[in-house]
């Protein structure tokens, strides 16, 4: 925000940045008994995904940088669990969270992409 670093305008900063706001928009669905438990995953798990961007972007060797893509990418595997369990309880429809998932998708395929191309370089 006020460093103005070059990850910021990289598209998976921006679509995981998409992606964490409406985790947080959705945990709001969750049901008051889940605020220390699932809410508070589902935000952890989110804030997680774009955090490990900024940190491994600004590592300076590939095999770090793939470390920390890796674990945001585990967060991604974290919160679609999340919403799995939280449908099949009923706390919400899938459809009501499909433009999180669409989200979702794109940055796991991005953070896949990156994660290979540390490994070539």
């Amino acid at each position: 925000m006020f460093l103005n670093l070059a990850h910021t305008k990289l598209d998976v900063f921006v679509v995981g940045k998409n992606f964490v706001l409406s985790c947080y928009k959705i945990s709001k669905l969750l049901p008051q008994d889940e605020k220390f438990n699932m809410t508070r995953q589902l935000r952890r798990a989110a804030l997680s995904v774009q955090l490990n961007i900024a940190e491994g972007s600004s590592r300076k060797s590939a095999i770090e940088r793939r470390r920390f893509f890796e674990i945001s990418r585990g967060s991604l595997i974290e919160i679609d669990t999340i919403f799995d369990i939280a449908v099949e309880l009923g706390y919400f429809k899938k459809e009501e969270i499909d433009a999180a998932g669409v989200l979702m998708v794109k940055t796991f395929q991005m953070l896949s992409k990156m994660i290979v191309y540390q490994k070539e370089n």
